[in-house]
């Protein structure tokens, strides 16, 4: 799940950051930064009046997450939707006691969680993948009856548990294989204890909605939409893994189960087809909203990171696919073999780079082969290491008051290779003022099938690298064989 930014996750405390991200691991994904705080909210429909919302949250937990997802998402028109549906899932709730409060989180990961007190979060990734009212509601309606089943509360409690492994974990960076270990078993135990859970609360959202004259089936065409998605982003060197299955690192049943059981709680409802679904409203919406990820936080474009607001940018490998997460960029070559990883810490301003190289963050440093250099302009050093597996060739680059360290690993180091480490680390270079100007994110437009009009034409309208009629098609929720019609409106993604 990606969170914030590489250059905004050193202001959460390393364990804290550990622990929000397995609190946090969204119940609607199956995958798997400090902004303002949102502001009030627009006024809702009547039945919302009737259930007054809780006070804007200024809960630590809440802080907590702004910073994880990149802050909170202002689009007014998009919260006053949310609201709506929150308003009449309320009304068919078992608690209409309950009170909600809903965040729109500015991250392209698809996630949607809620903590006790009743606050919702979605993210806009989440958002723009959904395709009408009820695939969203079914979401909310998910979320609200974790909160109902007091879900949330014994998810705290066991995230407080996982909290202290990881703060173990930070103390045995001279171990790290056993120190992540002890991390994955305790992300065993809270997948294993929250799976029954999606369960029922997939069940209870689906009658949720369904009372609140949603269509029923919209949480398994969301399902679908997901599953398609944690395919598409599966790494085309790791096809044999089933990208659906259920794994330790998730808290999520396979996303088949579990259009299976969605589809079967409909049934209980309504036929497919009845129940509201209101596409063209859902679709203005979302017509015009950011999508991927924020440029004010970097983003990928192909093999090119940028990031405007603190002004730098590199150029990965040839062969490279790159990932900008919530602890670092990385990059893997496909085929594998090969990997990079950028981040960036705090290093005094009296410690040379080739003595901070040396001060133990890596094991087994060839001490001889430590070197200063200077990277277009910037004081940097480089080193190479070896580990059982992997030999390392590692940069640090003073940029301002940072200092960005770039790690390149291969299985099998060659001077082709380490050429390829080293002009890479020399496109790292700051970002002219043009350059910043002009890294707008993308966003997505609504726009209506024309006559003549094919998935592949309309998909070669996107403005994205790759794979764009697989890309087009899990955003408007078509399968394989589908066709786009004359007259329908489908989502494309522009700059």
């Amino acid at each position: 799940m990606r969170q914030p930014s590489i250059l905004r996750a050193r202001r959460l405390a390393p364990a804290g950051a550990a622990a929000l991200a397995l609190l946090l691991a969204g119940c609607s994904s199956a995958l798997l930064s400090i902004g303002a705080p949102p502001g009030s909210l627009p006024e809702a429909p009547r039945q919302a009046q009737q259930q007054p919302q809780p006070p804007a949250p200024t809960s630590r937990e809440h802080q907590r997450i702004l910073a994880a997802y990149n802050g909170a998402y202002d689009d007014p028109k998009l919260e006053g939707l949310l609201n709506q549906m929150v308003a009449k899932l309320v009304a068919a709730s078992e608690r209409p006691d309950v009170h909600y409060r809903v965040t729109i989180l500015n991250s392209e990961a698809i996630n949607a969680f809620a903590l006790p007190t009743g606050q919702l979060y979605v993210t806009r990734g989440l958002i723009a993948l959904a395709n009408d009212t009820s695939e969203l509601a079914s979401v909310l309606s998910h979320e609200m009856s974790h909160v109902i089943a007091r879900h949330a509360a014994i998810r705290e409690d066991q995230a407080r548990q996982v909290a202290l492994v990881s703060r173990v974990v930070q103390d045995v960076l001279s171990d790290p294989e056993t120190g992540a270990l002890a991390l994955a078993k305790s992300k065993i135990a809270l997948a294993s204890f929250s799976r029954a859970q999606e369960f029922e609360a997939d069940g209870s959202g689906i009658g949720m909605a369904a009372r609140a004259g949603y269509d029923p089936f919209g949480a398994a065409r969301f399902l679908t939409s997901m599953g398609r998605n944690a395919e598409l982003k599966s790494n085309p060197s790791q096809s044999h893994i089933d990208p659906r299955a259920p794994d330790f690192l998730s808290s999520h049943p396979a996303t088949p189960e579990r259009i299976s059981n969605a589809q079967a709680s409909a049934r209980q409802f309504n036929a497919p087809g009845a129940g509201e679904r209101d596409k063209a409203a859902y679709l203005a919406s979302v017509d015009g909203m950011v999508y991927g990820e924020d440029p004010s936080e970097g983003f990928v474009r192909g093999r090119r990171f940028l990031h405007p607001r603190l002004g730098f940018t590199f150029l990965a490998p040839e062969g490279f696919v790159l990932d900008n997460t919530a602890q670092a960029v990385l990059g893997v070559k496909e085929g594998g073999g090969q990997a990079l990883r950028l981040d960036v810490v705090r290093v005094p301003a009296e410690q040379t780079l080739a003595d901070y190289l040396s001060s133990g963050w890596v094991e087994n440093i060839d001490p001889k082969s430590v070197e200063e250099v200077v990277i277009n302009g910037l004081p940097a050093a480089t080193a190479t290491a070896k580990g059982d597996q992997w030999v390392f060739r590692l940069y640090a680059v003073r940029f301002g008051s940072d200092v960005y360290r770039f790690i390149f690993a291969s299985k099998r180091t060659t001077a082709e290779v380490d050429r390829a480490f080293r002009e890479s680390v020399g496109t790292f270079r700051r970002m002219t003022l043009a350059e910043s100007q002009a890294a707008k994110p993308l966003h997505i437009k609504i726009v209506t099938v024309a006559r003549g009009d094919t998935v592949e034409r309309l998909a070669s309208r996107m403005a994205v690298s790759d794979r764009a009629v697989e890309r087009f098609r899990v955003l408007n929720g078509l399968a394989p064989n589908d066709h786009a019609n004359p007259g329908d409106q489908v989502k494309i993604v522009v700059e």
